[in-house]
């Protein structure tokens, strides 16, 4: 496994460090105080193959490995985890679950607009009583002749307000537990379902979260994504591949908090000298560096397996997912620290950091939910 960047990783991380910092950049307390990015971002993102990165050039998509994926989400994160997550949930959930499961009619009718841009997509697991034990979930789908009716409510949906797709999982057989889970796709504007409660959060704000309501909507029998209780199923295979993009989104704001404690670190004077000087900050930036490092290596070696077609890679993802989410925590702390009173303050990107950070250990599975999943692995439960 030789994890030596191509020439052409080379230019892609280079070209969408360039974009994030040109295009992104300069609105990032501006998106972040209006709690919204524009949609002349999202159609930006898409022309440059990032609504799209992993799928098929036949659907429109980039192409690209799981580990090009990966650059493409640090790169964002570095400058904005908010519009990172926007990127990891429209790609990594909505999207990927619609082309791994869905048939060819709903990936040309919705992969394909996803990957161009059209819209943003959502994804409806979590609701107010099944967060970390996902199979306790409410919502549910009936059978009403030719088609289903859903009711119910989602929470916390990443585009939940303004996504034009949303791929929801619902109990269709009760009885049947876990097996009796099913997914649908629901576009925007169907009667019966809307969006809820926008959530005003501590962090991550640039990126939409609501709650998405289902009063009475009924679906067609096509808008079944997958096979009758199958969706949890599908769902953990989803998440597999789901957290190594929440890993390489910590890992890019690690980067990110890292490089603006070592600017910062150079810059300051105190005792006539910059603080750089002084072993107790050079400590931090040595430590701060090296756990980067060994995340961004966890999370490359969870995206390889992928990318050699390994299909369940459940210990890898989470390992990833929780190193790197844990590991980014403690970055972004040291970065408020060595910016001192500086780092309490928005006008430095520390604290935004430091506040946007706690999302990656809670969600797509909280750290506690990844060590059970690890430990499972190891026991081989």
């Amino acid at each position: 496994m030789d994890l030596r960047p191509t020439s052409e990783q080379a230019i892609l991380r280079r070209t969408v460090r360039e974009f994030a910092e040109a295009e992104i950049g300069p609105h990032v307390m501006e998106w972040d105080e209006a709690e919204a990015f524009p949609d002349t971002l999202v159609h930006k993102m898409a022309a440059l193959g990032l609504m799209g990165i992993q799928f098929p050039e036949s659907l429109g998509g980039a192409g690209m490995s799981a580990i090009e994926y990966c650059i493409c989400i640090e790169e964002l994160a570095r400058v904005c985890p908010s519009v990172s997550l926007s990127v990891v949930a429209h790609n990594g959930l909505c999207t990927w679950h619609l082309h791994m499961f869905g048939n060819d009619a709903q990936r040309q009718q919705y992969v394909v607009p996803l990957i161009r841009g059209d819209y943003l997509g959502a994804w409806g697991l979590t609701e107010s009583g099944a967060g970390s034990d996902a199979a306790a979930m409410r919502c549910s789908a009936r059978r009403d002749d030719d088609g289903w009716v859903i009711n119910g409510s989602k929470q916390f949906i990443t585009h939940g307000a303004v996504g034009g797709a949303i791929v929801v999982m619902t109990v269709t057989d009760r009885a049947k537990g876990n097996r009796g889970i099913s997914a649908f796709v629901v576009p925007r504007g169907t009667k019966g379902m809307k969006a809820g409660k926008k959530e005003h959060k501590l962090g991550m704000r640039a990126s939409d979260t609501s709650e998405v309501l289902f009063e009475n909507c009924w679906v067609p029998s096509d808008a079944m994504v997958g096979d009758e209780g199958q969706g949890f199923l599908n769902t953990l295979q989803v998440l597999d591949a789901g957290r190594i993009g929440i890993a390489a989104l910590a890992v890019g704001l690690a980067q990110g908090a890292y490089e603006a404690a070592l600017r910062y670190a150079k810059e300051r004077r105190q005792f006539g000298q910059p603080i750089a000087t002084f072993q107790a900050i050079q400590w931090k930036l040595a430590d701060m560096a090296t756990r980067i490092e060994a995340a961004r290596l966890l999370t490359y070696r969870a995206a390889w397996l992928k990318d050699q077609g390994v299909t369940r890679t459940g210990r890898e993802s989470s390992m990833a997912k929780l190193y790197s989410s844990e590991i980014a925590v403690r970055a972004a702390e040291e970065s408020v620290q060595i910016h001192g009173g500086y780092g309490f303050m928005k006008d430095y990107p520390a604290e935004k950091f430091f506040r946007d950070v706690k999302l990656c250990t809670i969600g797509e599975g909280t750290s506690e939910i990844q060590r059970l999943v690890i430990a499972r692995q190891l026991l081989g439960r």
